[in-house]
């Protein structure tokens, strides 16, 4: 079943401003929170619809991804929870107060954040695929105490919920009283805290890393296109899942070739006997080089078609086509032989047309 488009769930515009995405939350959310709807699990799944749509629409960056790539660009366990940065002012706004300080709160496990890098590659490299060897600062998993954030490992129940990890709170909100079952903030719905915070990490469960790794380049891949790279972001917190390594590629640009998608663009210039009396010419290629039948009477920015000499698709073995621009040159200056050899061969045209050599050429090749 196709998702539907983000946009559409907020009722906005893709070029909606991010005051008016804000604003079009506050309405939705006001309407299908659970609260405003208790029992209904229709309201509860379009809440967490919207949601969804607002995580992405509100970040600049997974705004850039959604709009290149779609929701291809992320997991659904992106959109598990909410992110208290995201949405503590747009609720105050709405006058809940504190009452949705639940979904800021770390919950149990707790997946961890995405990182990006940069690479730079040839046209070359792009059309045989290559690799790049990087270097990123990535939260890991503390060695010493496995990820608990204890010292030892050694942890013990929680005070604060008696080990249940949850906390019982009483709100009031614009649509009356409410009583939350809300994740316990000292344990973080977890029922137990450390004994003693870890001396590697100071409780937090992860250490921060410089890590070195090799990231292959797919033949075929396009300028400003990101690849994903899975479980190679931060570390999750509390046995959450690692986040992934995004990877933007900039293709420099190239001093014979032009790219549009899979296909290539040059030109080159033939001389005047070529342009009239045809003849095939040598092209370069992307791989190499290639013949190119030019037929007679050829103009000054006419545009051949080789087959299948372009770029790869990506994870595909077809290939698009190279497109090539002629330009015909005429000499500047000739000969008295080559003049004269010239006028001969034209006489029976210039006869019928009443009009010189130079002149027609210019008529014909716009000079």
């Amino acid at each position: 079943m196709a998702r539907k488009d983000y946009y559409e769930i907020l009722g906005v515009g893709k070029q909606a401003s991010p005051e008016e995405i804000k604003k079009a939350f506050r309405q939705l959310a006001r309407k299908w929170h659970p609260d405003v709807n208790p029992g209904s699990k229709a309201a509860e799944e379009k809440f967490k619809e919207i949601n969804e749509a607002f995580q992405v629409l509100n970040d600049p960056q997974k705004r850039q991804q959604y709009d290149q790539y779609g929701h291809s660009a992320f997991r659904p366990e992106d959109f598990a929870g909410f992110r208290a940065s995201s949405f503590e002012e747009i609720f105050r706004d709405l006058g809940f107060g504190d009452i949705f300080g639940m979904f800021g709160q770390r919950n149990g496990p707790e997946d961890g954040g995405d990182l990006r890098q940069a690479v730079q590659i040839t046209l070359e490299e792009a059309f045989t695929g290559t690799a790049r060897k990087l270097e990123i600062d990535q939260h890991e998993r503390c060695p010493a105490c496995k990820g608990t954030g204890a010292h030892h490992g050694q942890l013990k129940e929680c005070a604060d919920c008696d080990g249940t990890g949850e906390v019982r709170k009483v709100q009031r909100s614009v649509f009356g009283h409410f009583a939350q079952v809300m994740p316990c903030g000292k344990c973080h719905g977890l029922g137990k805290v450390a004994e003693k915070p870890c001396h590697d990490c100071q409780g937090d469960g992860r250490v921060r890393r410089r890590k070195r790794l090799e990231v292959r380049v797919p033949k075929g891949i396009d300028d400003q296109q990101y690849l994903r790279v899975a479980g190679e972001g931060d570390s999750g917190e509390r046995g959450g899942q690692a986040g992934d390594l995004f990877v933007l590629v900039r293709v420099k640009e190239h001093h014979i070739f032009e790219r549009h998608n899979s296909d290539l663009f040059c030109k080159t210039s033939i001389d005047l006997a070529t342009a009239m009396l045809g003849g095939e010419i040598e092209i370069p290629t992307i791989s190499g080089t290639a013949k190119l039948k030019i037929p007679k009477g050829t103009q000054s920015h006419s545009v051949f078609r080789l087959r299948g000499q372009g770029m790869p698709h990506v994870h595909s073995d077809k290939r698009g086509d190279q497109l090539v621009k002629v330009a015909v040159a005429i000499p500047h200056s000739l000969g008295r032989e080559q003049e004269e050899a010239i006028k001969k061969l034209f006489a029976a045209r210039n006869a019928e047309t009443g009009k010189g050599f130079f002149e027609k050429l210019r008529e014909i090749y716009g000079k």
